[in-house]
């Protein structure tokens, strides 16, 4: 679903301020990762924003859309084919 492209010519500066405190604890994990603190916080920041989004489950649809939905799940299993060669893939995000 969610790509992450790094690529330097799209890079874009985001500034922020850090307890020294939680900088240091930043800091350290970096190192063990074998990080600069930029790519760890990225790369964290990104995943966290890649879990929030894939793990929505709200919705919210008007009367009409709402009736077609229930209708749409109550209908008959349509081409299995596909179904199964879809299932058969790896999931974007392991691509």
């Amino acid at each position: 679903m969610l790509r992450n492209q790094d690529t330097d010519a799209q890079s874009v500066t985001i500034n922020m301020r850090v307890p020294p405190n939680k900088r240091d604890v930043i800091d350290r994990a970096a190192k063990l990762a074998g990080k600069t603190r930029t790519e760890f916080v990225i790369e964290a920041a990104f995943h966290a924003a890649e879990d929030a989004l894939l793990d929505q489950r709200v919705f919210y649809l008007d009367d009409a859309s709402h009736k077609r939905f229930l209708e749409m799940l109550d209908e008959p299993v349509g081409d299995i084919d596909r179904l199964r060669a879809l299932m058969a893939g790896k999931a974007p995000w392991e691509k």
